[in-house]
């Protein structure tokens, strides 16, 4: 049970109300993630700006979701493997077999995102110390150096929500029901 208030956008600080409002136009209703996050709205302002800048970067939308579910996943974030599984499906329209092997924990069908996919899991579980054979996989599949930091840039907007999520112990969206995930067995085994 979350010890944090998911505010509307009455009962949020003021400075967050705004940041609702834009949320809710653009998603047609207020993540739960960004309901509590409102408690602080600088961090509220933090992950939305993280994340509008991280649009901007040279990945593609299906790249960028690749990144997130992957730095997710990692992290063990059960809302946001479904947030944005949801996402990436729905909004961006990556190929679902892209997306379940992601929530699976499998080798992507497409060598060229298991690069990028490997790359961002090793970005998180070496805490940013990659080199060796996963960077000259990552770079010898087509990305640049520029897309090196674009993925550092989409895991810190992960670290920052998934570790919110977990302080918080953010409920699932109703919105986002459909793509509950839960962690993989293998997975579980893997990080003990």
């Amino acid at each position: 049970m979350s010890q944090f208030n998911i505010h509307a956008i009455r009962s949020a600080p003021a400075a967050a109300q705004p940041l609702l409002e834009g949320a809710r136009q653009r998603f047609g209703f207020v993540p739960n993630l960004l309901a509590s996050l409102a408690e602080s709205p600088a961090t509220l302002q933090a992950y939305l700006d993280l994340g509008a800048l991280f649009e901007k970067t040279s990945l593609t939308p299906t790249e960028q979701q690749v990144v997130l579910l992957a730095a997710s996943a990692e992290n063990h974030c059960t809302y946001c493997m479904a947030a944005h599984s949801m996402i990436a499906k729905q909004r961006v329209k990556a190929d679902a077999a892209i997306v379940e092997a992601l929530r699976r924990l499998q080798p992507l069908p497409d060598r060229k995102l298991e690069a990028l996919a490997a790359f961002t899991r090793a970005v998180v579980k070496q805490r940013g110390e990659v080199n060796g054979k996963v960077f000259d996989n990552f770079i010898t599949a087509g990305y640049s150096r520029e897309q090196v930091l674009d993925v550092v840039l989409g895991v810190t907007m992960k670290t920052l929500s998934n570790y919110a999520n977990h302080i918080m112990h953010t409920p699932l969206d109703a919105q986002f029901q459909a793509e509950a995930w839960d962690e993989p067995a293998q997975y579980n085994k893997h990080c003990t």
